[in-house]
């Protein structure tokens, strides 16, 4: 049973694609509920066809769970999914025996999985566009006959989300071991254990009422998101730190208050990217630039990111510049403007 869960497109896509499958998922949007009936990793069909819209985490996360059942599997979605690149996963899935192909060749889905069992073993995948290719991988791989090896070739953005995939595969009974973002190693032949499951408040939305307190000089406290979280993304309040805010964070809650004045800041935000949005729609109010880096690898989302936020910034009058890994933004006295999102 997961608790506190979300109703979006994501989660509908998901739990869609497991019900094609044979997986028993319920919801109650009520009581913000989802019961999923487990069934081991095997599947009632040998033959499916998942269509994810442009949810990428369903069909990242898909991509490694079809590979446990026997038959063949398609996954697809809307024309901006069939543009969004996966095929460092497949790479990987490949070395691991697992016949799982870009369907047009493209490297995006359309994706074909000749699934016979998941076996095991080493692969190298690159770490520079998603740690969702390596997250795929992590959690199928305790049900793997033989156990799992991943090393990363180069280097892996958004750490913070492996930290949390290992946190939530431990909490259903799976281990594995993280040497230094550089290997890991998962044993096979483990089982996951059903469960309640509470889910935290998303890091990555509370981001924008975090800068709302920024901006305006205001508090906002979020409950039940606090320094024990495993959410990397709650890490943006140290960048609203730097910008003078004041933050209190206890077990229990996380809270911001925002300054007379937001100064500018230079920060790297490769390990929370899905907050980076939300820094620059507050950053025309600083008093200097704000500049953020290493987040090249936001432009393989559902939009280009860098891209989309450079072009409305600068139709409500901002001064942007961009570049491939990031964008500096400068003091701006805005106006209004026609956001076309």
């Amino acid at each position: 049973m997961l608790r506190h869960a979300l109703s979006s497109d994501d989660t509908e896509y998901m739990a869609a694609a497991l019900r094609t499958l044979g997986v028993g998922v319920t919801e109650d949007r009520i009581a913000e509920e989802f019961r999923v009936d487990g069934n081991g990793g095997r599947f009632a069909t040998g033959e499916a066809t998942l269509f994810i819209g442009n949810a990428g985490t369903a069909a990242r996360f898909l991509t490694s769970l079809v590979a446990l059942g026997h038959g063949r599997y398609v996954i697809d979605g809307v024309e901006r999914m069939r543009q969004r690149p996966i095929q460092p996963l497949l790479d990987g899935l490949a070395q691991l025996g697992v016949h799982a192909v870009s369907e047009r060749g493209t490297g995006c889905p359309p994706l074909v999985v000749e699934a016979g069992g998941f076996e095991g073993g080493s692969a190298r995948m690159r770490g520079d566009i998603s740690s969702q290719y390596f997250s795929s991988i992590l959690m199928v791989a305790p049900l793997s006959r033989r156990g799992v090896e991943l090393q990363v070739e180069g280097e892996l953005v958004s750490k913070p989300y492996i930290d949390m995939t290992a946190s939530t595969m431990a909490a259903f009974g799976a281990t594995m071991q993280n040497h230094g973002y550089r290997r890991f190693t998962i044993p096979g032949g483990q089982r996951y254990q059903a469960r309640v499951y509470d889910i935290e408040p998303d890091a990555s939305g509370a981001s924008y009422f975090f800068a709302a307190a920024a901006v305006t000089g205001g508090r906002v406290r979020v409950d039940h998101l606090g320094s024990g979280s495993a959410q990397g993304d709650l890490g943006f309040v140290r960048a609203l730190e730097q910008m003078g805010c004041t933050v209190l964070q206890t077990t229990e809650y996380t809270e911001v208050s925002g300054p007379a004045q937001l100064k500018g800041v230079d920060v790297d935000m490769g390990d929370i990217s899905d907050t980076a949005q939300t820094l620059a729609a507050i950053a025309p109010f600083a008093s200097g630039p704000v500049n953020i880096r290493n987040i090249a690898h936001v432009r393989i989302k559902e939009t280009d990111r860098v891209a989309a936020v450079t072009a409305e910034l600068r139709r409500l009058g901002a001064t942007v510049e961009e570049r491939p890994d990031g964008l500096t933004i400068h003091p701006a006295a805005l106006h209004p403007a026609d956001i076309e999102t």
